[in-house]
């Protein structure tokens, strides 16, 4: 059996993660497989939160997110930093 990149794209349906679909459906190889989730779906949005995405569009490759999204995501600390929770 040849080997095959499994590349998943957790999206919401909107312009963005349509752009992020058509741009890996674009460059992708033909060793990959990819496979697109909608995180309006319950199931495929409580496994994104186990595997720690926390914006869309999102990419995982062989199971692991991809460089360019891990870390995003709003973070409590920097709203409050920006002021969120601070009366004026």
């Amino acid at each position: 059996m040849a080997a095959t990149r499994r590349i998943e794209i957790f999206s919401a349906g909107c312009p963005v993660c349509e752009d992020t679909i058509q741009m890996v459906n674009r460059i992708a190889c033909p060793s990959c497989t990819v496979t697109v989730l909608d995180m309006n779906e319950p199931g495929v949005a409580a496994r994104a939160k186990g595997l720690g995405v926390r914006s869309v569009p999102t990419v995982l490759i062989d199971g692991k997110l991809a460089d360019c999204c891990a870390g995003r995501g709003p973070e409590e600390t920097a709203l409050r930093a920006s002021g969120v929770g601070q009366a004026i």
